[in-house]
């Protein structure tokens, strides 16, 4: 697996694979507003993150980041890669190479919490919406100060 800085031209691959891992992990989220939150990703938010990919021994994309400012904004897996390690080690990346302290969880994800809580991460606060306003709880993690030492 190689781990890279993502091109401008796999956005669009970028976004289906972030639909395929929302839709096998985000079942409390409607079809419309998936499907609302689509363009979002593509033409906005995917060119404002420090954005990195893995990708398999064929050079396709299995998994993605996206960094601000010491915050991991986005981070997910192509369903069929889930548990081989591609979260952990893009996790890793970004705290080793982009200073990634803190992350925010969907309270409904609680896969995604136990897998950051797993890789050191500990919950300081919650937020009742999500950062569209939309009443989807977000539990904010930080990075604990044993794994910061």
């Amino acid at each position: 697996m190689t781990i890279r800085s993502a091109l401008p031209s796999e956005f669009e691959t970028i976004t289906n694979l972030w639909e395929d891992s929302v839709r096998a992990t985000h079942d409390f989220l409607p079809e419309a507003e998936l499907l609302a939150l689509r363009p979002q990703l593509l033409n906005d938010w995917l060119p404002a993150v420090n954005l990195r990919v893995l990708t398999d021994p064929h050079n396709a994309i299995i998994a993605f980041s996206g960094v601000v400012d010491g915050k991991l904004e986005m981070l997910f897996v192509a369903p069929h890669a889930f548990g081989q390690g591609a979260g952990k080690a893009l996790l890793q990346d970004a705290i080793e190479h982009a200073g990634v302290e803190q992350v925010d969880v969907n309270e409904a994800n609680p896969k995604a919490l136990g897998f950051y809580l797993h890789q050191g991460f500990e919950v300081v606060g919650r937020s009742a919406l999500d950062g569209q306003g939309k009443p989807y709880p977000l539990l904010h993690l930080r990075l604990s100060q044993t794994h910061l030492a």
